[in-house]
């Protein structure tokens, strides 16, 4: 039961990306650990850069070389007092001091650092970022066991800390740079599609299109082999060759992902032909089989895409690439192709960016299903994942509107005017200051922004049998029995006691200066498909700062990670209002055969429930939606400048006219038709000239999904002329405005989903003038 008198807060789809990509992971799968291993050294990162200038150098100083007088030889400042191993979160941050001496050469840190007195900030963060890597593959370099990926870690690990100490960009030093072969993998695919499909009519091509994005998806986060692992397997390989070719994948690809300092590349633009040989044959063997393995698991619209499609594709692609006279690895397969075929960019798009990661599990959890491993190629989990868990993009490096494109709704309003206006958004001085006091903040700001200055941290724990206790988490979890029991009285303290330290219930807990403040104690049942809650509460000298709130939104992410989609919980009087709040109701979506059994009944208490929404980050949400404000906020501006226009007078008095109709005066809005009956004739006078026009068969009727795999995923309100004469029927068109709208929707529809030059796209602009014309001669708009 959630009792929450503690909280009072105030009263992709596999679509065109295919298969879900994989994270770095050994033989070839994904690992969902493995982003979580980089969100977490993205977040050290931004709590890193956001420290004062002091601690900085105190952090840059561990790796700088001393520079005073006497020739020291000391290549870093060592603490008099180092930090305790595991680092205590109890303990205070201490005052840095510039003249503490150094441990090995006795030279004070300042001696270590004057060379970084002038460096600008930019460039402090940027060394800053270099050294978490460095620290990060140090780590990688003593876990991991395989020696070939050991060596590449070392040599990383020292080109990373020549860097810092020389103040340089780190620049991989090889007798070959990328690309390694031509043509590339995704050229060869390119030419593969245009060799044996170019024939294919529109639609089916489009299929085609999504199998071949699936595809370089899947090798762009496919894990290799190591060496070793090869030579087991298959012993007469070349291995020379491979384990060259996995040392480029390790410095270029792999380790990129986690180290951002170092220059990262696609694996289907830097190898060809030899790298793919070497992985396609279990590549497909693995895929297929998980596939069919997780093939419940897949949407119903994508069963046949990949179920049945898919594994031709893959046949047809594997004759191509092991024959010795294939033409698509031709360096001249472009050069002689025949007019007309599909332009390169249209079938191959950059792989599609993954959910943004917003939480990521505590390193201390004793749950080892969320302690992300350290090794960048080391963890491994399901290929099919419905929701994969992208790492989280620095905010100063906004993606591309390419590559960062979503599935959305187009309207009338020019992407220019949109990108124009998001630059203004963006900018941080264009964005009035909202006061956490305002009315218009929202409730969880001011602890998302704690949270970001690292005033607050939240953990998963739990307790385990299995393991030997972690001194820490236990003390949080004792923590978290006290907050319990103040501020749910009425819950017996030794039942609050049982489920906080059972094995099989979870904590997220809210940690602020060291100690527990707040909590959510829940039951994952995921075979059912749902979590219990059973406590939530913050203790009372912390409440209504939004900790509540913000609570709730890293639980939904953790469970959105771990693809738990309902919350129920049995709330009474005091908690209802703050569970609604949340997004919870009455209304329950889990079917009772699936939670009946599993969860008790409460006398007095109200079952209540949470469907939570994969697309949504929930602890950023309110950014969002303040944004999309902004956003709003500029069109309408920029629509009112434009409105406001001056007509000049009228002159036909003064020729003689007595009187004008007063539709003809310039800046007068036209009324719409007052007769329903006469504006419905019009209408479907319209409407009938339209599907009886040459280009209008296209829009006939309601798209099929068999015939466009993944229409619905990119289109998300559809149109047709069969919907738009049942609404006419029904007279749901009572202006010509929704009319127009929905006429409309049809031509930006097709031109949205389908490629510039196909047949569709093309009628659908025909019709479109066609229709205006029309319109015009209807009377409907000005001519």
């Amino acid at each position: 039961m959630a009792d929450s008198a503690g909280i009072q807060q105030g009263s992709p789809a596999i679509g065109a990306s295919g298969l879900v990509p994989a994270a770095p992971g050994a033989g070839g799968t994904e690992g969902s650990g493995a982003a979580g291993g980089s969100a977490r050294i993205a977040v050290k990162k931004a709590q890193l850069r956001s420290s004062p200038r002091p601690k900085k150098l105190e952090k840059l100083g561990v790796y700088s070389s001393c520079k005073a007088e006497g020739a020291c030889k000391c290549n870093g400042w060592k603490s008099q007092n180092p930090p305790p191993t595991p680092p205590r979160t109890d303990q205070q941050s201490s005052t840095v001091n510039l003249q503490e001496p150094c441990r090995s050469c006795s030279h004070t840190l300042g001696d270590h650092v004057t060379h970084l007195e002038n460096v600008s900030e930019e460039e402090m963060n940027r060394l800053l970022g270099i050294v978490l890597d460095v620290e990060y593959l140090y780590t990688c370099v003593h876990k991991e066991e395989d020696a070939d990926t050991k060596q590449v870690y070392f040599s990383l690990f020292k080109l990373l800390r020549k860097s810092i100490l020389q103040m340089g960009k780190p620049t991989l030093e090889a007798q070959e740079s990328p690309p390694f072969e031509k043509p590339s993998i995704e050229q060869g695919v390119n030419n593969f599609v245009q060799y044996k499909f170019s024939h294919l009519p529109s639609k089916e091509r489009q299929t085609i299109m999504e199998l071949a994005k699936m595809f370089l998806n899947q090798i762009n986060y496919w894990q290799l082999e190591t060496p070793s692992q090869r030579r087991q397997r298959v012993p007469n390989d070349d291995a020379a060759g491979y384990k060259a070719n996995y040392t480029r994948w390790l410095c270029y690809c792999n380790v990129p992902q986690f180290c951002d300092s170092l220059p990262r590349y696609e694996t289907t633009q830097i190898f060809g032909r030899t790298l793919l040989r070497s992985v396609f044959t279990v590549m497909r063997k693995q895929l297929l089989e998980q596939a069919r393995q997780e093939k419940d698991k897949l949407p119903p619209e994508k069963r046949t895409l990949i179920l049945t499609h898919f594994p031709k594709f893959l046949s047809m692609l594997e004759e191509e690439v092991y024959s010795h006279s294939s033409p698509i690895w031709s360096h001249d397969f472009l050069a002689g192709a025949p007019a007309g075929q599909i332009p390169i960019h249209t079938v191959i798009s950059a792989p599609p960016v993954a959910r943004p990661l917003y939480y990521s599990t505590s390193p201390v959890s004793v749950d080892p299903s969320t302690c992300g491993s350290v090794s960048p190629a080391r963890k491994t989990a399901s290929v099919l994942e419905p929701n994969p868990v992208g790492e989280k993009r620095k905010p100063s490096e906004p993606l591309p509107y390419e590559e960062n494109k979503r599935p959305r709704v187009v309207g009338d309003i020019p992407m220019e005017l949109i990108n124009e206006v998001m630059a203004t958004i963006t900018d941080p001085a264009a964005i009035p200051e909202t006061s956490l006091l305002s009315a218009h903040s929202a409730r969880d700001e001011a602890a998302r922004l704690e949270e970001r200055r690292g005033v607050i941290e939240f953990h998963v724990i739990g307790n385990s049998l299995n393991q030997k206790p972690n001194k820490r988490i236990l003390m949080w979890l004792v923590g978290l029995q006290n907050v319990f029991s103040h501020q749910l009285p009425r819950m017996p303290k030794e039942y609050i006691t049982r489920l906080v330290f059972d094995p099989k219930h979870k904590t997220l807990s809210l940690i602020k200066d060291g100690r527990v403040i707040g909590g959510i104690c829940f039951r994952m049942f995921p075979s059912q498909g749902f979590t219990e809650i059973v406590f939530c509460a913050v203790t009372s000298n912390e409440q209504v700062k939004g900790y509540g709130t913000h609570l709730m939104n890293h639980l939904k992410e953790y469970h959105i990670k771990h693809e738990i989609l309902n919350f129920l919980t049995y709330a009474d009087e005091y908690a209802i209002g703050y569970f609604k709040k949340q997004g919870f109701s009455k209304d329950i979506k889990v079917p009772k055969a699936k939670y009946v059994g599993y969860i008790k009944d409460y006398e007095g208490a109200t079952l209540m429930g949470c469907e939570l929404n994969p697309s949504i980050p929930y602890t950023e949400f309110s950014v969002i939606i303040k944004k999309q404000k902004e956003i709003i906020k500029k069109l309408i501006e920029r629509k009112q400048a434009q409105i406001r226009k001056v007509y000049p007078g009228l002159s036909c008095f003064k020729e003689g006219v007595r009187q004008i109709p007063i539709e003809s005066i310039p800046g007068i809005r036209r009324k719409e038709m007052k007769d329903p009956d006469q504006l419905y004739s019009t209408l479907k006078t319209i409407l009938q000239h339209v599907k009886s026009h040459p280009n209008g068969w296209p829009f006939m009727e309601p798209v099929k999904k068999t015939e466009a795999p993944g229409y619905y995923q990119v289109i998300r309100f559809p149109m047709d002329l069969k919907t738009m004469s049942e609404r006419l029927k029904s007279r749901y068109y009572t202006t010509r405005k929704l009319f127009m709208a929905d006429m409309q929707r049809i031509f930006t529809n097709c031109r949205e989903y389908n490629p510039p030059e196909s047949e569709y796209y093309k009628c659908a602009n025909l019709l479109e003038k066609f229709f205006y014309t029309k319109i015009k001669e209807a009377g409907l708009i000005e001519k």
